[in-house]
């Protein structure tokens, strides 16, 4: 019997039953004695255009029950390497987004004491932010992998410092990242004035805009990122409406001509090798797609996550 906690297999309990946790792991109140937990920010109330990512984090773990646990196309096997569970929701007040900022700074304050990475499960963009907050606190300012349709770097949205729209300017504002370690993919869309996406480059970030992805790999652009990120600490954070409506049209702020499936899976399995200390799953809106397939995609790409963490040997790759 492992000493790692397991998924429930689907030969042991039928995939549409058993727990109504992440891959069906084991839930636990804390995470005390995990090197990973998954965790779930079930907030809404920053969002700009349409709602619902309040109910991401339930279905995501719903369709996350297909998951098993080994990856046939890289080797990796994490639940031979770490102890992982699903630690249940932050206790956010749906009422009131700046009280629901520092109540997940705090809770992510706790979950990194226990040394614990965490994988989040969103929710609205505006929680990275506070995560970012704790993680700074735990390991100094951090390398940055933000791939996303929009930059998220609104100095204020309806007057408002905290929106889904302004993470990263506030995180930036906090000393959270490294600058030059800083990169976008996958930007698109309208926006009102070139500076939408030239902010970020006239601080030193790397921005990649979607276009510039149309009809190749990712695997070099990744190398390189990889290159300049070397063995610093990095967050990444995994906005879903990044994918094209195509094949995620759960979510709040769709744009066109976005990323491919594939393309979202490089670049996360191009993150192998790299010293993540955290990362994120946000925007999937459950109500804009009843098939459930946006949040199937996002659970394949938190599992993916899990993949990559430090720790876990990648033992082959396939394409």
């Amino acid at each position: 019997m492992s000493a790692y906690n397991q998924p429930l297999g689907g030969n042991e309990m039928a995939r549409f039953g058993g727990p109504a946790t992440m891959m069906r792991l084991p839930a636990q109140p804390t995470a005390e004695g995990l090197d990973v937990a998954f965790i779930g920010i079930p907030m809404d109330i920053g969002t700009s255009n349409r709602s619902g990512t309040r109910h991401g984090p339930r279905q995501i773990r719903d369709e996350s029950r297909m998951l098993r646990p080994f990856n046939m196309a890289t080797g990796a096997a994490p639940f031979e390497h770490l102890q992982v569970a699903d630690i249940g929701d932050v206790p956010i007040n749906t009422f009131d987004l700046k009280k629901s900022v520092d109540i997940i700074t705090d809770y992510y304050n706790g979950v990194l004491a226990h040394g614990a990475i965490p994988l989040t499960l969103g929710g609205d963009h505006t929680l990275t932010w506070p995560i970012l907050r704790a993680i700074k606190a735990k390991h100094g300012p951090v390398a940055l992998i933000h791939v996303d349709a929009h930059a998220d770097i609104n100095d204020t949205m309806f007057g408002e410092e905290v929106a889904h729209g302004c993470p990263f300017r506030r995180a930036w504002e906090d000393g959270c990242l490294i600058n030059e370690k800083v990169f976008q993919i996958g930007l698109r869309g309208t926006g009102y004035s070139p500076d939408d996406f030239d902010w970020g480059r006239k601080n030193g970030w790397t921005v990649v805009q979607a276009e510039e992805c149309w009809h190749k790999s990712l695997k070099p652009l990744m190398a390189d990122i990889r290159a300049q990120i070397g063995d610093a600490p990095v967050y990444l954070s995994y906005d879903i409406d990044s994918l094209d409506p195509a094949f995620a049209p759960g979510t709040g702020t769709v744009e066109p001509g976005g990323l491919t499936i594939w393309q979202g899976l490089e670049i996360v399995r191009g993150c192998a090798g790299l010293n993540l200390v955290g990362g994120d799953l946000v925007e999937v809106s459950p109500p804009y797609d009843l098939s459930g397939n946006t949040a199937l995609v996002g659970a394949n790409l938190l599992y993916e996550m899990l993949c990559v963490l430090p720790g876990v040997p990648q033992g082959r790759q396939v394409g």
